[in-house]
């Protein structure tokens, strides 16, 4: 991929699942969480999932989803705690480092746009070391809606100043990048490698990348 940087000076880049590989948080929201329900419960594996699941679908696209006091309350879990249990499995996606110094050198703009808590950004962040990489952080609860809602966008360009027709956004959720493009930002890119341990998925309606390599080229 040629990708057009004289057009672009505004970045915009997901955390999870784009710059962090989304298996830390399938494992303890889909294997974690559940088991540990189950336990404190008295049940089944099988009855945990099911209680758990319908409650995490009840609240997608919502910030409840990634609020992770809401969930603490919600099951009765001390859900930072655990998050903190299994932080050995944060990882950085290959290439996502050098990308961002690649962007650095570059003279853009650079902004970590995700629906993660607090907590859980600054775990991550802490972990990792990326932080010094971004010329703003915002969470979608500094803004008070998720990125999935055309008021994220206008709260960000509110904030960030930035040029719809100038701007990428990168991120592994197509409803986000639908979003996005409803809002006006001329310039999204699919990321379709999300997790390690699954495959890489392409999206039929936005052009996908499996690694941030393909846009140094």
């Amino acid at each position: 991929m040629v990708f057009p940087w004289n057009e672009v000076h505004w970045v915009l880049l997901d955390m999870d699942g784009t710059l962090l590989d989304k298996h830390y948080d399938d494992y303890f929201w889909e294997t974690l969480v559940p088991q540990e329900y189950a336990r404190r419960r008295g049940l089944t594996l099988s009855q945990a999932r099911s209680e758990v699941f319908a409650r995490y679908q009840r609240e997608e696209g919502t910030l409840n989803w990634t609020d992770i006091d809401f969930w603490s309350r919600e099951l009765e879990l001390d859900i930072p705690a655990m998050k903190e249990s299994i932080r050995h499995l944060i990882e950085i996606h290959p290439d996502a480092e050098d990308f961002l110094r690649f962007l650095r050198e570059r003279g853009k703009f650079v902004a970590l746009v995700t629906n993660a808590h607090w907590k859980t950004l600054n775990l991550k962040m802490n972990h990792t070391g990326l932080l010094g990489y971004f010329d703003a952080v915002v969470s979608s609860f500094d803004l008070g809606f998720p990125k999935e809602d055309l008021r994220f966008w206008e709260a960000l360009r509110a904030q960030l100043r930035f040029d719809p027709e100038r701007t990428l956004l990168i991120d592994d959720n197509a409803e986000v990048l639908a979003t996005a493009r409803r809002y006006g930002i001329r310039h999204l890119l699919y990321k379709a490698k999300s997790s390690s341990q699954l495959p890489p998925q392409n999206h039929a309606h936005f052009p996908s990348i499996v690694s941030f390599r393909e846009l140094m080229e």
